[in-house]
Order: C-alpha cells, then sequence, then structure tokens
C-alpha cells in the first residue's frame, strides 16, 4: 500500500456522502470528461457524484476481459481525481458485497440513501442504458434531468436537420457538411485546402515489405489499474481475452501522451497505409486513441486540433492529415447522428434475412483462415483491431456467409476496448453486414480473398486459394462472396453499385454456380453457421 494516494487505499464500497442531497450526478463509465456540464457545475456542498461498476454491463454480452478493466480502471481513476477537486463521490466498485450489479437497481439504492431532489445525467451512449436510468429515476419516484453530450461536436438535433427530407445519408456529404460548419481544412474562399475534400485515392497502400512501425506509447499500470486487472482476472475468468497484454490509457494525462505520441510518430505514414494490414502488426499506423475518446478521457476538437497543427508545421502530410480529420469530423459524428436518429428498435434490422449463427472460432481464433486467425488472434490478445480488419476480414466474412446480424453485432460490441453500442451498432449492423437496407453504406462491403490478398501478406502463408472458386483448396472469403452474390442477384440487380459485380454472376455457367452454392453450403454446415436463409433466386 505504500506510495498509494489515501483516496486509493480508502474502502471504495463505504459511501462517502450522506443526504439529502440536492443533485446526484450519475457518471457513466464512457463519460469520464471532468469538463462535462453534468460534473462542472457541481456544488461540493450539496451535490455529488454517483458511479457504479456493475457486473451487467459486462454480461449482456460476455464481454472482453480487456473491455472490463479499461472501463474500471478508467471509472477508478477518474473517481480519485473527483475527489481531488472536492467533490463527493458515492462509488459502488464491483466487490461491494451488497452491489445489486444492476445499473438500474444501484440508482435506486443510491437515491434511497441520499434523497437527492433531482438525479441529473449526461445522454448515454446506449438506448438500453437510457431506459434503464429513465426507470429506475421514476421507480425511485426522483425527477430526472438528461444534458446533451458535449463532447461531441454534432449534438442530435443538429444531425436530425441535416437528415430533414434526405432519402439516402451519406457521410461523404455529412463530412463536407461537417468541414464547412467547422471551418477544417478550408480555404478563406471556403473552398478545401489541397482542392479536393478527401484523398482516399491515396490512402490504400500496402505493404510490399515487412514495415518498420514504431512501438506505440503503453503506459506502465499503477497500482490502482493492477488492482482492477486482478479483479477482472479473479471475476471474469470464464471471459474471453487475455490482459497480459492490456495497454490502454486509463487517465487523462495518459490519453494526452498517447495523443502526442501518434501525432508525432504514427500519423505522417497514417494516411497511405490506413488499409493496409501485415501479420504480426496489430497497431501499424493507426491513433489507438478511440478508446481514450470513447471514454471521453479526449476531446475530439483536441484530436482534429493536434492534427492540424503538425500539417501547418510540416511535420505530416495533407493525406494523412485529412485520414485522421475524416474519421473524426466525418465518420464518428456520423454513426452517432445514425444511432440515435434510427431509434432503438434499429439493433433488430435484418435487411438481407441472415439467420447464421456465429462460427466458434470468433471465439478462439482456431481456424485455417490465416487472416481470420490473426485478426481474431490479436482481437483475443489487445482486444483491438483496425477498421479495415474489422470490416473487410471479420465483418466481411461475417456478412457473405450469412451470420445473423445481431449475432456478430453483439460480438463486436464485446470483444473490443472501445465499444459501446452507439459506434458499434451502426458500424456492424449498417457498415459491415447491411442489414439496415443502406441507411450507413450505400452498397454491402462484400468482397472475395482477393481483396484480403491485395491489402496483406495474409495469404502468402495459408493453404487456401483466394483466386479459386471451389474445391477443398479454394479460399471461404472467395466461396461465400460468389455465393452471396449468386443469393442476392434479385435484391441488388438494380444496384447502381453493384450491377458491375452481378453481370460477372450472370457470365458464369449454370454447373459453376450450382458448385459455388454447394460449396458454400458444405461450410456453412463445417463451421457451425448453418443456413444463411437468404436463398439462391436463379
Amino acid at each position: 500500500m505504500r506510495g498509494k494516494p489515501a483516496d486509493e487505499r480508502r474502502d471504495r464500497s463505504t459511501p462517502r456522502v450522506t443526504g439529502p442531497i440536492r443533485r446526484l450526478v450519475l457518471v457513466l463509465g464512457d463519460q469520464l470528461d471532468p469538463r462535462a456540464k453534468a460534473v462542472a457545475d457541481l456544488d461540493p456542498a450539496r451535490d455529488a457524484v454517483a458511479m457504479f461498476e456493475v457486473a451487467e454491463e459486462s454480461t449482456h454480452v460476455p464481454s472482453h476481459r480487456q473491455r472490463v478493466a479499461v472501463f474500471l480502471a478508467a471509472m477508478r481513476h477518474f473517481a480519485v481525481d473527483l475527489r481531488r477537486g472536492g467533490l463527493r463521490v458515492h462509488y459502488v466498485p464491483l466487490d461491494d458485497p451488497d452491489n445489486t450489479q444492476a445499473l438500474g437497481s444501484e440508482l435506486q439504492r443510491a437515491v434511497r440513501a441520499l434523497r437527492p431532489d433531482t438525479v441529473v445525467c449526461t445522454q448515454p451512449g446506449e438506448w438500453r442504458v437510457r431506459q434503464a436510468i429513465e426507470h429506475a429515476a421514476a421507480q425511485a419516484g426522483v425527477s430526472l434531468r438528461v444534458l446533451p453530450d458535449e463532447h461531441f461536436l454534432t449534438d442530435v438535433a443538429d444531425f436530425a436537420a441535416w437528415m430533414a427530407g434526405r432519402r439516402q445519408p451519406v457521410m461523404e456529404h455529412f463530412y463536407r457538411w461537417q468541414r464547412r460548419r467547422l471551418g477544417v481544412l478550408l480555404n478563406p474562399d471556403g473552398t478545401p485546402v489541397g482542392g479536393a475534400w478527401n484523398y482516399d485515392a491515396e490512402n490504400r497502400q500496402s505493404f510490399r515489405q515487412p514495415p518498420r512501425v514504431p512501438p506505440p506509447y503503453t503506459p506502465r499500470p499503477d497500482p490502482l489499474t493492477r488492482e482492477v486487472l486482478a479483479l477482472v482476472e479473479r471475476r471474469l475468468a470464464g471471459h474471453p481475452g487475455g490482459l497480459a497484454r492490456f495497454r490502454w490509457p486509463v487517465t487523462r494525462s495518459q490519453a494526452r501522451r498517447a495523443l502526442h505520441d501518434f501525432i508525432r510518430s504514427r500519423l505522417p505514414r497514417f494516411g497511405a497505409f490506413q488499409d493496409a494490414m501485415w501479420a504480426g502488426e496489430p497497431f501499424l499506423y493507426h491513433s489507438l486513441l478511440s478508446p481514450a475518446l470513447n471514454l471521453k478521457l479526449l476531446n475530439p476538437r483536441e484530436c482534429v486540433s493536434a492534427a492540424l497543427a503538425a500539417y501547418e508545421a510540416g511535420a505530416a502530410a495533407l493525406h494523412c492529415v485529412e485520414g485522421f480529420v475524416r474519421q473524426i469530423i466525418g465518420w464518428r459524428e456520423f454513426i452517432r447522428g445514425i444511432y440515435w436518429h434510427a431509434g432503438p428498435d434499429y439493433g433488430e434490422r435484418n435487411e438481407l434475412e441472415h439467420q447464421g449463427r456465429l462460427p466458434s472460432f470468433y471465439w478462439t481464433g482456431r481456424t485455417e483462415m490465416t487472416c481470420l486467425r490473426e485478426c481474431i488472434g490479436q482481437v483475443l490478445e489487445y482486444g483491438y483491431a483496425h477498421h479495415i480488419q474489422r470490416l473487410m476480414v471479420t465483418g466481411n466474412f461475417a456478412l457473405i456467409a450469412g451470420v445473423h446480424p445481431r449475432h456478430i453485432s453483439d460480438w463486436y460490441l464485446a470483444m473490443y476496448v472501445d465499444a459501446v453500442d452507439w459506434v458499434t451498432l451502426p458500424n456492424t449492423l449498417g457498415m459491415v453486414m447491411h442489414a439496415d437496407g443502406g441507411l450507413v453504406g450505400t452498397k454491402p462491403y462484400a468482397a472475395s480473398g482477393r481483396y484480403i490478398q491485395r491489402m496483406s501478406n495474409y495469404c502468402a502463408n495459408c493453404r487456401f486459394d483466394p483466386a479459386r472458386r471451389t474445391g477443398g483448396a479454394a479460399c471461404p472469403f472467395t466461396t461465400f462472396y460468389w455465393d452471396f452474390l449468386i443469393r442476392n442477384r434479385r435484391r441488388f440487380q438494380k444496384h447502381r453499385r453493384m450491377s458491375l459485380l452481378l453481370r460477372q454472376v450472370h457470365r458464369l455457367a449454370d454447373d459453376e454456380r450450382a458448385a459455388i452454392s454447394a460449396r458454400a453450403e458444405d461450410l456453412r454446415q463445417e463451421f457451425g453457421i448453418g443456413s444463411a436463409a437468404a436463398p439462391a433466386d436463379f
């Protein structure tokens, strides 16, 4: 215990607040911003903060142990900082013997103990959580005030106004609107710096030889973080993923150091290789900032400012900076807007009518397919994979194999350290699985093994041949890709961006189409997927 601050040594199961109080501010595990309005204007003498660690949040999907650990460690450090700032914090840890392990019941218990006039919270990042809070407040007979989440650059009303009158939301249109609205990378006349709105065409290079990547900043776990890791190891031994490679920032100072490390050492090469993959290189030139951003340890404004400063100083090229900025002010804000716009039933959508089960190797990494073994293996080890590994490997396989969108969406929510429902669900159900009928992505992001071969070295050491569609040596990605097109020919025959691909399907001989469909069905049975449900319509 020597050297540990008094607030860390104190038994966190003992409430430090006595009622009655004026306001009880509920701070969730992904709302760790001391400048948030809900926290910033508290009166220490009359108000208090409530924070709860509840097993419900790690068991409604079987969460990766690193995902649980990063949330709990960040929450405990945040509570310590609040107390040092003079605020009163009612904190219930996971191992409190009186913990009910459910958010709603813990909130009711705190209201009974502290008797606040009002419960205040920032807009949660999940419909399920918001509904649980509203129900708990109603059951406890206390008024509830939900504040907008000012962390984001676009509030829900702004996005709704942008959506008004649009038949199809397109992220590129939203991104340009954001650039103009925020004044980012614009010339005085309102045109884009460099003459183009995005440099995607320059950002799709693959590696021709092993990349030399500077190791990213990895904070050393302090005593409080080690305490959390031991707790998770003890309480969640049956959950997926390992803790040995835990490397995530859990404090604001660590998150800021991670930001500066990315800007200095990896942003200058991020742009060209942001879609590339390489065996044994889990991070490459990516920022690794999404966990800190989604916990609110970092603000998107400071991330954008740091990248723009690097461009203005000549330390990073425009195509690198623009690609990073697009992810922050474009894609991240667009996805959140879609989540709240689509409503609480969004997660039930299944436009392609897929019914397949998720293969067991998503939880173990044990498969002969090198690309999936690499990508899932690093998720198990780090709780992380970059966006192309998510979209074009683990996600693409689920799409073309016919997995039910909710099964794969829950896997993404469970397995990634940056996973919060507002970001995971639209990215997976919408972008990956095209289960929302094109609300997020204008076309299915289906691809054969050829794409993976082009963007990585995974295929070099794999027994499957990405050029073959049928037979025991055929790459399952390639077989499933052509089967996906065959099964969905009528659905997409009038789709502007799919017509060229479907013409290739029509050129296949009847017996080859039948062989592809038969091989795909054999693979679905072999992998435990079962039926894809959407039948071939030839």
